[in-house]
């Protein structure tokens, strides 16, 4: 019996907005890929978009070899866990497609498995491409996709008044109503991330990589200040439910000057930590120029590049806090949960929310004992609610 692996992505820019879809169908005893396929479906949700990919991962693979196993993955939590039945389908446009996809192959053929998003870019270039040129495109046993027509411009499935004119209106109203915070009514409440990042060390104001491979600072005076004010504002604010705190000196000490405030027990998540500076550590910007040109210049230029003397590279980071976000939100669904950590992840929970690209993560300022909120709704698309605020400080 033949064995598939059918990796498959899905997106929308606005959620709803304009969306598309890329599956590959790869030949799991060569990792040879046999076929590519990809859609611009118009104005959809994310969700929908990845569902749509679902099923046309599955179909390719079913015309190949209706009697073969496939092994799907995705960068979808939702639709992994609701395909599993691990999770409930609420949402009215979801219900028929994942019916469908699942008739696609008889029970107990298809698996399913949750893949980082960076193990996941044939399918997510394949996506965007289709959004980038509104068109359709597929090819078998490798080879250059065709495209198809702009799924928009078919003449005998454009209303009246239609074309660029609609297009554009569509895209006009999904952007109405894909305002900060929106979410679908049914979806319930989100779990509410809220990232502080621990208060000043005698490293931070000097300005040197201080991560989870060096001396393990803790809190300056300055820095248990700080942490007294922030206590004292998320005790105004009453939301907190649980605290969750990386595991080095400085944010647990900030985490329990919070915790004694609030009432509350920490959690210790190895997650959380900071990224690893190897040999960097304890060292400034300007002292890291001098010492290790060749390594910081490609550590700039790429998330890949890892810190001279075996440090954690942003993408290793990446995957570590991917994961670590989505045990929290799968632990606390609908509830609000303080994260006490460090720049990076913070940073990176921030940039994957966002959906930037990993360069972002030199763009964004972020102030000792800073707040941070990141929503998480149960579709899997997250909602960015503050960056870096210091009021409380002053």
């Amino acid at each position: 019996m033949r064995e598939f692996i059918v990796e498959t992505d899905g997106g929308s820019r606005g959620n709803p907005g304009p969306a598309g879809f890329g599956s590959v169908v790869i030949d799991a005893a060569t990792g040879e890929t046999l076929a590519e396929t990809s859609e611009y479906i118009g104005v959809a949700t994310n969700n929908v978009a990845e569902y749509r990919g679902l099923l046309a991962g599955l179909h390719a693979a079913h015309a190949l070899d209706p009697s073969a196993t496939v092994h799907v993955r995705m960068d979808s939590k939702l639709v992994v866990e609701q395909m599993t039945g691990r999770w409930k389908i609420k949402h009215p446009d979801m219900k028929p497609l994942a019916a469908q996809a699942a008739l696609v192959f008889p029970p107990g053929r298809v698996t399913y498995e949750w893949i980082p998003r960076e193990r996941n870019k044939h399918a997510d270039r394949l996506a965007n491409e289709a959004m980038d040129t509104g068109t359709s495109a597929s090819s078998l046993r490798g080879g250059e996709a065709e495209p198809t027509a702009p799924a928009s411009s078919t003449a005998d499935s454009e209303p009246p008044g239609g074309g660029a004119a609609k297009d554009d209106a569509d895209v006009r109203a999904a952007r109405t109503v894909a305002v900060p915070g929106w979410a679908p009514p049914d979806l319930g409440a989100p779990a509410t991330m809220v990232l502080l990042r621990h208060g000043e060390t005698p490293l931070t104001p000097q300005k040197r990589f201080s991560g989870s491979g060096g001396t393990d600072p803790a809190l300056s005076d300055v820095g248990r200040e700080q942490a007294e004010r922030v206590a004292a504002a998320l005790a105004r604010r009453g939301a907190i439910q649980a605290i969750v705190a990386s595991p080095l000196a400085r944010t647990r000490e900030t985490a329990g000057i919070v915790a004694a405030r609030l009432g509350l027990d920490v959690s210790i998540d190895d997650g959380l930590r900071e990224t690893d500076f190897g040999a960097w550590e304890g060292l400034t910007f300007a002292e890291v120029r001098e010492r290790h040109p060749d390594d910081l210049n490609a550590w700039l230029a790429s998330p890949d590049a890892a810190p001279t003397g075996g440090g954690e590279s942003f993408a290793a980071t990446a995957t570590r806090i991917a994961a670590t976000r989505d045990k929290l939100v799968a632990a606390y669904p609908g509830r609000t949960i303080l994260l006490v950590t460090h720049v990076t992840p913070v940073k990176t929970l921030v940039r994957l929310a966002l959906g930037a690209p990993p360069e972002s993560l030199f763009r964004m300022e972020l102030s000792a004992a800073s707040l941070s909120v990141v929503a998480y709704y149960a579709d899997g698309n997250a909602s960015v609610r503050l960056l870096n605020d210091t009021s409380h400080l002053r």
